[in-house]
């Protein structure tokens, strides 16, 4: 499946992030080291996470969320950045990923197939969706930025996917194609006559 379908069948209402070249320098903070451990995420919580990703953002002719390893950058916000309160609703969120796989397929959502999965991605994306128009029918309440992490589970899960591989290199250059370093400035290009600069 191309991910621009994907994207739209997931309902992607979630803009994806235009970043220029000087704000992708402040996210790469945010971005884990080669040489990254896992700190929050156990083992079948990370699993949960890269089948989830790489269901988002799949391989095409660019690399994937996986590839790309989006999980620990996933991994960083929630152990770096997120309060607790937030870090427990997202491992929340992972076990009830979990509850509704065995609801439905008798298996843990690792163990299932790849449609299967999908399957229950695109339950918890509609849910996802119902949850902003009731948001968007209630447009004098303030939502904090706090929300961007406490908010719909699988919400949660496809922003911090979309906003970690298009602030990844990969996802900056090659998808987005787009340069991490902008061009030359040329300071002492020569003034013609007419007050223009020459070819």
């Amino acid at each position: 499946m191309h991910r621009r379908e994907l994207f739209r069948l997931l309902g992607a209402g979630a803009a994806l992030p235009v970043f220029d070249s000087n704000l992708l320098a402040a996210f790469q903070d945010a971005h884990p080291k080669s040489n990254y451990t896992l700190r929050t995420l156990n083992p079948h919580q990370n699993a949960t996470v890269v089948a989830m990703i790489d269901l988002i953002i799949p391989e095409t002719d660019t690399p994937g969320a996986k590839a790309v390893r989006i999980n620990e950058f996933i991994d960083l916000i929630l152990t770096d950045w997120a309060h607790e309160d937030e870090r427990q609703h997202f491992l929340s969120g992972l076990d009830g990923v979990d509850k509704r796989s065995n609801a439905i397929f008798t298996k843990n959502f690792i163990d299932v197939t790849a449609q299967q999965q999908e399957i229950l991605l695109r339950e918890l994306d509609q849910h996802w969706a119902m949850d902003r128009e009731d948001r968007a029918a209630h447009p004098y309440v303030r939502h904090t930025h706090n929300e961007q992490l406490t908010g719909d589970f699988f919400g949660v899960v496809k922003r911090m996917t979309l906003y970690g591989y298009y602030t990844s290199e990969v996802g900056f250059t090659q998808e987005l194609r787009k340069q991490i370093i902008p061009g030359a400035y040329h300071g002492c290009t020569p003034v013609t006559a007419a007050g223009t600069t020459k070819a």
